[in-house]
C-alpha cells in the first residue's frame, strides 16, 4: 500500500525520534533496524526508501538528539537567568538524568559509541559538543572569552565524564555520590 508523502515524512520523523532514544538507551550497536523499525510502528522493509544505512540514521537521530538536549539548556537558561549555572548543572547531574537514558544526554549515552562510528556521526557529535560549550560560556564567570570557553570546556568534560560514570554504577549509591560531589564542586567553583 503506497502512502502520501505526508505520511512517508511523519513517518520518517517517527523512526529518527524513536531511534534518537533507543540508541541513547542501547547504544548504535545495541539495536538492529527491525527493532527500531517495529518501535516506531512500522516494518523492517520500510527503513531503505527511507534511509541509506543505519549509519546515516544514527548521525540524523543524534542530531536531533542532541538538538532536544540544548534546546532545554537554553530553555533553562532563560527560565532562570541569574541563576542559570547552578540550574544546568543541578538538571544534568540529576537522578533522572542518571536513570533515564533514552530521553537524557546523547553525549554521555553515546560518545564513546559515536567515536566508533567513522566521521559523519563525529562531526554530528563535534557540533553538538561545540553548541553545548557555546551555551555553558554564557552562564560561566570567568575574565575573557579564552578564559570562558577553556573553563566552559573542563566543565562539560566533568558533567558528561561524571554522568558516564554515575550511569556505569547503576542506581547505586556510588552514582548519587558522584552526581551530588560534582555538583557541589561545580557549584562553589563557579
Amino acid at each position: 500500500m503506497k502512502v502520501s508523502r505526508q505520511e512517508a515524512e511523519e513517518n520518517r520523523a517517527r523512526v529518527v525520534l524513536k531511534a534518537g532514544e533507543l540508541f541513547r538507551e542501547y547504544g548504535f550497536d545495541g539495536i538492529g533496524i527491525a527493532d527500531l523499525m517495529k518501535a516506531a510502528g512500522l516494518t523492517h522493509g520500510g527503513f531503505y526508501g527511507q534511509f541509506k544505512s543505519k549509519v546515516d540514521l544514527a548521525a540524523e537521530a543524534s542530531r536531533q538528539a542532541l538538538t532536544l538536549n540544548i534546546a532545554l539548556w537554553r530553555e533553562t537558561i532563560n527560565r532562570t537567568r541569574d541563576k542559570a549555572f547552578k540550574a544546568i548543572t543541578g538538571m544534568y547531574l540529576s537522578r533522572p538524568n542518571l536513570l533515564v537514558r533514552a530521553k537524557g544526554c546523547t553525549l554521555a549515552s553515546l560518545c564513546a559509541d559515536a567515536s566508533r562510528q567513522g566521521e559523519g556521526v563525529q562531526s554530528v557529535f563535534a557540533e553538538g559538543i561545540e553548541n553545548h560549550l557555546q551555551l555553558l560560556q554564557e552562564v560561566v564567570d570567568d575574565d575573557g572569552d579564552e578564559d570562558r570557553r577553556r573553563k566552559s570546556i573542563v566543565i562539560l568534560s566533568q558533567m558528561v565524564g561524571g554522568m558516564t560514570l554515575a550511569r556505569a554504577a547503576g542506581d547505586t549509591p556510588l552514582a548519587e555520590e558522584i552526581l551530588a560531589t560534582l555538583r557541589d564542586k561545580l557549584e562553589t567553583r563557579h
